[in-house]
């Protein structure tokens, strides 16, 4: 693989030798040995302290011996996809003129497994650089139907965790963030075509999508802040077998102790 070639792109590469891009080892460029030191502490204070924005979490920083500028705490935040004003990561924007769905769960009782759907990205810090995740979730059950890996935000991982979600079932609505990736025509139009019911959070509204953030919060405590990947082979291991425990093995308090492949599958029944 030649990351420089002057005529093939990267991703041309991967489609001529059939390697999915996020397959790839990660090295990441462009940001200092320091400045990956900054993202992994602001990090996981961020997933402790989602509230805090660039100008708390740069005092903080303080507190820790790195006397950074807030300018520099905001820029890094941007590239990891935290948005400083709202308490949820925002990982993309909405992308010009795509529709924007209006947010349909409000007063909704959740009562059955794919009434439901959702989706949404979070950063994935490892030794040297970062990758991305997105997974989609049941929220009746809590069961995490998909999920893939990427080194960019482009759209082709969503769609991937989209399409292998839909072969387990069809839900009535599919939730998710105003982020580009999802407000695209390929995204919706796939929703559209199976004649499911599209609804987006409010922006700067964290608990509409409140499951999925309590999932990404558990993976990083529980996962992701005990290992250092050193490459993205390792991550995808590690999160695979992460995500197997928690569809297979832990139980959830409201799901009656059971599991969430439990409830998904005999809900199904």
């Amino acid at each position: 693989m030649d990351w420089e070639h002057p005529e093939i792109s990267l991703r041309r590469q991967c489609e001529l030798l059939g390697v999915n891009r996020s397959g790839l080892y990660f090295q990441a460029r462009g940001e200092s040995a320091e400045n990956l030191k900054l993202m992994r502490l602001i990090d996981e204070e961020y997933t402790r302290r989602p509230f805090y924005g660039s100008r708390k979490l740069m005092l903080w920083l303080h507190g820790q011996g790195y006397l950074v500028g807030r300018h520099r705490v905001r820029r890094l935040m941007q590239v990891m996809g935290l948005e400083a004003i709202y308490p949820k990561p925002r990982l993309s924007q909405p992308g010009e003129g795509h529709t924007i769905y209006p947010y349909r769960l409000n007063g909704v009782a959740i009562t059955r497994v794919n009434q439901v759907w959702s989706t949404d990205i979070t950063y994935i810090r490892m030794a040297e650089g970062f990758v991305y995740l997105v997974a989609v979730m049941d929220w009746f059950s809590r069961f995490v139907l998909s999920w893939a890996l990427s080194l960019t935000l482009e759209i082709d991982f969503c769609l991937e965790a989209l399409e292998r979600a839909l072969r387990r079932g069809r839900p009535e609505i599919f939730n998710s963030d105003q982020g580009s990736q999802f407000t695209s025509d390929q995204f919706t139009g796939i929703l559209a075509q199976r004649g499911i019911t599209i609804s987006m959070d409010g922006r700067g509204r964290c608990w509409d999508n409140i499951f999925i953030e309590r999932l990404w919060r558990s993976l990083k405590y529980e996962e992701v802040y005990l290992r250092d990947y050193a490459r993205v082979p390792e991550a995808r291991t590690g999160i695979g077998n992460w995500f197997r425990f928690y569809n297979q093995e832990r139980f959830h308090q409201s799901l009656d102790y059971r599991t969430p492949a439990e409830v998904y599958r005999t809900s199904q029944a």
